[in-house]
């Protein structure tokens, strides 16, 4: 075996996740690099279809927003079993979602990489590893291998990476197999959805006019083998009555309910993130988007381990903050695909949650958790900021008005003081966290919570969310400070 190099951490899949896991070790001077399958980041099928509000959110931090907002439909995305969920009163700049399908999201998110300058083993796959005290030595597909201090799996549903480390996948298996397809038909199809007893099916026109793309139930839930024209054809009569003359298909694939989950997100030097580490049904588009929010938890931390300013506990905290968001989202798949049977009974339960959602309170609790605008890091009591979102408010700072996210941009954590200027002392900490004095006259209001008290200062980790809040004293600052960016340095 031929060992090509070292780096400090090496990312399996080059998907949307591994991809926004790359950036961010770039961004923090990391040495990192991608190792993907794939020749180029095109994809066959439309896959994901849109970005929802946190994640649009998470990618403003970064500066790159504009460049995905430029290239898709801005749209309310929201829903919970196919029933819409309107954000637009929401308290923050992105209150709408954006359609936008996975192959240019990811074109857009690797000539970010590339601009960052992360090198990419492309056309070669992860096959195995083995870790030691210092490193794990990550054999490739072509006979060759690398060296990483770190190795993440953001390989997919069926990652080997997981696999290998001997990472138990528990959950439940599926009920409902689905065939998703693009492709031409001789005879015009019946277009729309159609309900069955099982669930939804549907026939649309595909973006270029010329194809279509189908969803179909099949007779019987299929898990794991690669689906072919003639189950295809069978599926489309077992439905429709015809098949449609259906051929030349460009892209056939099954997805199905299962929902499963990794038992643990760390084994020792090899993490877990996106697919890898979680698979669930695609009802509410979320897959993609907590992917995409794994790598921003995940990052800042694993770049302060390898730099060696916080101990290796603080990969703990990956786990136990981004392991329950998607448990919720795994029940969340189960119960809409519950929800989205076509038989009487869950008919009519689906039209009482119809009413339901359309009730403020209920709506905005429903939109706030399917846009990812609600998630709330346990990290101790105090002021309701505390483990959520940093709003992106308009502060004025020696410099002039800023956004709050323009401050994050370089991937760093921000101590944003709004009170007497001068008045918290991080010199410790200088050389980690930027410190910023800063008024600030809007009002401070979270989705769902509403308005909460201005704060005199908070602490902003890089992934926006909050750390600290003070009151007007440094009171439990310096523990903040060293729980989250390590031990203070020592002066000489």
């Amino acid at each position: 075996m031929t060992t090509l190099k070292e780096h400090a951490v090496v990312i399996a899949g080059g998907g949307p996740t591994g991809l926004m896991l790359a950036a961010e070790l770039a961004l923090a001077r990391v040495d990192v690099a991608l190792v993907e399958r794939r020749v180029s980041q095109e994809l066959a099928g439309s896959r994901a279809g849109g970005l929802h509000s946190r994640t649009i959110e998470v990618l403003d931090q970064r500066g790159v927003a504009e460049r995905f907002l430029s290239q898709g439909k801005i749209t309310q995305v929201a829903g919970f079993a196919m029933i819409p969920l309107d954000i637009s009163d929401f308290p923050t700049r992105h209150n709408h979602g954006l359609a936008l399908f996975q192959e240019r999201i990811e074109q857009i998110l690797a000539a970010w990489v590339e601009e960052l300058a992360v090198p990419t083993y492309r056309g070669r796959e992860v096959t195995d590893f083995t870790q030691d005290d210092s490193g794990v030595e990550v054999a490739l597909s072509d006979g060759a291998s690398l060296r990483a201090r770190y190795l993440v799996g953001c390989d997919g549903g069926r990652s080997v990476v997981r696999k290998r480390a001997g990472i138990d996948f528990p959950g439940w298996d599926p009920s409902v197999s689905y065939l998703i397809a693009e492709g031409e038909m001789a005879e015009e199809p019946a277009w729309g959805v159609r309900h069955g007893d099982r669930g939804i099916n549907a026939i649309g026109k595909h973006d270029d006019g010329k194809r279509v793309r189908v969803v179909l139930i099949e007779p019987q839930a299929v898990q794991g083998a690669e689906p072919t024209l003639s189950e295809l054809r069978a599926a489309l009569i077992a439905v429709y009555g015809t098949d449609f003359g259906v051929h030349g298909v460009t892209w056939l694939s099954r997805f199905t309910d299962m929902a499963r989950q990794a038992a643990s997100y760390r084994q020792r030097r090899v993490l877990l993130a996106g697919d890898a580490a979680h698979v669930h049904s695609p009802a509410g588009g979320q897959g993609l988007n907590i992917g995409v929010q794994d790598a921003v938890n995940l990052g800042w931390k694993l770049a302060q381990v390898v730099r060696g300013t916080s101990p290796e506990g603080l990969l703990d905290t990956y786990h136990a903050e981004r392991h329950p968001v998607a448990a919720r989202v795994l029940k969340n798949t189960l119960a809409q695909t519950a929800l989205g049977r076509g038989d009487e009974r869950t008919r009519a339960l689906h039209e009482r949650m119809s009413e339901l959602l359309k009730m403020d309170e209920p709506r905005k609790r429903y939109a706030a958790m399917m846009s990812g605008l609600d998630i709330h890091y346990d990290l101790g009591s105090g002021h309701p900021l505390l483990g959520r979102r940093m709003p992106d408010l308009d502060v004025i700072t020696e410099s002039g008005q800023q956004r709050v996210f323009r401050l994050l941009h370089a991937a760093r954590p921000v101590l944003l003081n709004l009170g007497e200027p001068g008045a918290l002392d991080i010199t410790p900490w200088a050389a980690r966290v930027e410190r910023v004095d800063a008024r600030c006259t809007v009002a401070w209001e979270l989705p769902v919570l509403g308005a909460v008290p201005p704060p005199a200062s908070v602490l902003i980790r890089p992934d926006g969310y909050v750390a600290w809040v003070g009151e007007g004293t440094d009171q439990g600052l310096h523990d903040a400070l060293t729980r989250w960016f390590g031990p203070a340095a020592t002066s000489g």
